[in-house]
């Protein structure tokens, strides 16, 4: 078996081995003790997990063969660095890995030149990120992401913000019983003497709106959050989330 690259065209997923929880551990310190067949043995059988891992970007217009033989190039760093003293599944400490890698390979072919280090920064925040998530059971704050990395907040979300990949002017960002707000909706010219009373009027129209409306509203279209994330960082349920948003976006479009 190749390691630089793993061929999966024309190959029937559904045949690949899935190990269990004891067959990993067995594998796992054979491997650890320089047992090649082994260390083999374990990737073949944690090739599904990289495939379940690669469908989570099967939005993305890239080739799933090549998510793939990178998917598979995270695997293997996670069998060689696998710590067993640390007493948590396999599985746990791959998914990270893999979805690291993958979005290391994302970021290096995007068109939008980003330094290295910069690069190098979101990769350990995202990282930290599937880690946190791990660890704590739900999504962690800018700022426990910062303190795990012994960052300043600032450069993470700087460093985050500056991977995201670029979007279309008609990409929909909202949507409501039929009418969709896009992206060219939101940009501004100054061209039109007008404008300055748009702004003015769009301010007032704004601060009408409950402190609550004004949070959602800015963690949803600013900051970029789903519902969810915002249900949890206010302490309310998604659905309350989608009832205000979609209150407060009423209001403005009334006003």
């Amino acid at each position: 078996m190749q390691y630089s690259r793993v061929e999966i065209t024309s190959v029937n997923t559904s045949q690949l081995k899935l190990l269990t929880e004891t067959q990993t551990s067995e594998l796992l310190k054979k491997t650890h003790a320089g047992d090649k067949k082994a260390r083999e043995a374990l990737i073949v059988g944690n090739l599904r997990l990289v495939l379940s891992v690669v469908q989570r970007f099967s939005s993305r217009n890239e080739n799933p063969d090549d998510l793939f033989q990178v998917g598979c190039m995270g695997l293997i760093k996670a069998v060689d660095h696998f710590d067993l003293s640390q007493g948590v599944r396999f599985s746990t400490y791959a998914v990270p890995m893999i979805i690291g890698e993958i979005r290391r390979f994302l970021r290096d072919n995007n068109p939008v030149r980003v330094s290295r280090s910069m690069r190098d920064t979101a990769y350990h925040a995202m990282l930290t990120k599937e880690t946190l998530s791990n660890e704590l059971g739900r999504e962690p704050t800018v700022e426990e992401i910062a303190e795990r990395l012994g960052m300043e907040r600032e450069k993470v979300i700087i460093a985050l913000e500056a991977v995201v990949d670029p979007i279309s002017i008609y990409e929909p960002v909202y949507s409501d019983n039929g009418e969709s707000l896009y992206v060219a909706d939101q940009l501004g010219s100054y061209n039109d003497e007008n404008d300055w009373i748009d702004e003015l009027t769009m301010r007032q129209a704004i601060e009408a709106l409950s402190d609550r409306e004004k949070r959602i509203l800015t963690r949803r279209f600013m900051a970029g959050k789903t519902q969810i994330e915002v249900a949890a960082e206010i302490g309310i349920s998604q659905a309350q989330v989608s009832r205000l948003e979609k209150s407060a976006l009423k209001k403005l479009k009334n006003r």
